[in-house]
């Protein structure tokens, strides 16, 4: 048995190696049992065991639900983001697995199984099998147990640079998720267009529909530091600010705070709408538009 050879692939898996890995390094399934029974190793289902009788970290658990589910098997969906760099999102504690209909999908706790039709072309990364981030990420919003949790992940992947957002709407087009398609195409269109995701056009077809009077758009309004353009204005002082992703990256808060500001202390005030909040909450926020806007005229009206 091959200690060192071992123990450096289990440093690379995360403490845990296949029963196959360990017989191909000596370790028959009757050593495998002295060392559990010694408590230096333990077993982790029916095809893994572990190096250690502690716990094992995320990459331990991850390779130990590859291992579980067999042949096929590759880390998916949002397992597969974290797993490539994403921050700030709550994943869970279960690692989330696709498996190709012609495969077996076995019961294994605390793995969640995603069945899928088949891989595409280069979808496989090497060393633990997992799916690129950017097939990841459309099925992660396919499978998100609401469209604002697709959303948020659709966002926060292309804020972290993970992927290639000019390349998602194509690749939305091609794979055709089951679930959402609809909505997944539309704020991927949204990420990808940045500056324009929701026309100004856009905008007013929404005023329009919830009876709230036309707006002038992109009005250039003159400031003490330069000038600013303003997505939607109304001659009684209201102003709205369509807000794309951009806006949430880089210096864009600290650029839209100075303007922001700059026109309240010159007597404007301004909405600021985020363009996913109108994709979700579309209702919502257009009802606080209109009693905005009859706050600011009856204001006007009695200034005048």
């Amino acid at each position: 048995m091959d200690m060192e050879a071992i123990a450096a692939l289990a440093a690379q898996q995360g403490d845990v190696l296949h029963r196959r890995q360990l017989r191909s390094l000596g370790a028959d399934r009757w050593r495998v049992r002295n060392q559990v029974t010694a408590g230096r190793w333990s077993t982790r289902g029916r095809h893994t065991v572990a190096t250690t009788n502690g716990a094992i970290g995320a990459l331990g658990e991850r390779w130990t639900a590859v291992f579980e589910c067999g042949a096929g098997a590759a880390i998916d969906g949002v397992t597969a983001l974290v797993h490539a760099g994403l921050t700030g999102f709550d994943a869970g504690r279960r690692p989330t697995v696709s498996l190709p209909g012609h495969y077996h999908r076995p019961e294994v706790p605390q793995v969640d199984i995603r069945g899928i039709a088949s891989r595409r072309a280069g979808e496989l990364l090497e060393g633990l099998p997992r799916v690129r981030p950017d097939v990841a990420l459309i099925r992660a919003a396919e499978w998100a147990a609401s469209d604002r949790q697709a959303a948020l992940l659709l966002v926060m992947t292309a804020q972290q640079r993970l992927v290639r957002v000019e390349e998602l709407p194509a690749l939305v087009a091609e794979m055709k998720p089951h679930w959402r398609r609809a909505f997944i195409a539309t704020v991927v269109g949204d990420v990808a267009r940045g500056v324009q995701a929701l026309g100004e056009l856009d905008f007013a077809r929404l005023c329009e529909r919830y009876r709230i009077p036309p707006p002038s758009l992109q009005v250039v309004r003159e400031l003490p530091g330069g000038r600013a353009v303003r997505d939607a204005h109304w001659d009684n002082g209201l102003g709205v600010e369509i807000d794309g992703v951009q806006h949430h990256l880089g210096l864009g808060p600290v650029d839209d705070a100075l303007r922001q500001n700059a026109l309240l202390i010159g007597g404007d005030s301004t909405l600021r709408l985020p363009v996913l909040g109108l994709r979700l909450h579309e209702a919502e926020l257009m009802a606080q538009v209109r009693e905005a806007y009859w706050l600011f005229e009856r204001r006007a009206t009695r200034a005048g």
